[in-house]
């Protein structure tokens, strides 16, 4: 099994359809038939198909209760497969970009095995708001010296 990696934060704009592009770096990386859904933290996430099943595969284990039946609606709900148009462009449903807050200017950062799609002004929101946090918060995750 390959391990996938995406990382990165890469600007782009959505067209007047909706549409966005993704680069073709991280097309690749993603492969035909990903899932797009809403995230958390007011984010959208994509999932290359492989980890979209590894994802509800997890979900599956989890017991019959409210907050599990809950968060699969959440997750579940906006879930849609997509593929690129010829030009490398996903099209975006309307009830995700009202979710996330998406109108033109996106951040499309890597998070591991998933894409998160953020408006710009979420993700400098998010970001002005946790920056000085980062370095505390990686000494509780890890409880060592990472030499970051």
């Amino acid at each position: 099994m390959i391990l996938m990696l995406l990382m990165g934060e890469y600007h782009h704009s959505l067209d007047d359809k909706g549409r966005l592009t993704i680069p073709s770096k991280i097309r690749e990386e993603l492969g035909t038939g990903f899932v797009v859904t809403r995230g958390l933290d007011g984010c959208l996430f994509i999932y290359p198909s492989e980890e979209w099943k590894q994802v509800i595969n997890k979900y599956k284990e989890l017991p019959n209760v409210k907050d599990a039946r809950n968060f699969m609606r959440f997750l579940l709900s906006g879930a849609s497969t997509c593929d690129f148009d010829k030009q490398g462009r996903v099209n975006l449903a309307l009830p995700l970009m009202k979710y996330a807050g998406l109108t033109k200017e996106c951040v499309i950062i890597g998070v591991n095995d998933h894409l998160e799609v953020w408006s710009l002004e979420r993700w400098q929101a998010f970001m002005d708001a946790n920056e000085d946090q980062f370095s505390d918060i990686a000494d509780k995750l890890f409880e060592t010296n990472l030499n970051l």
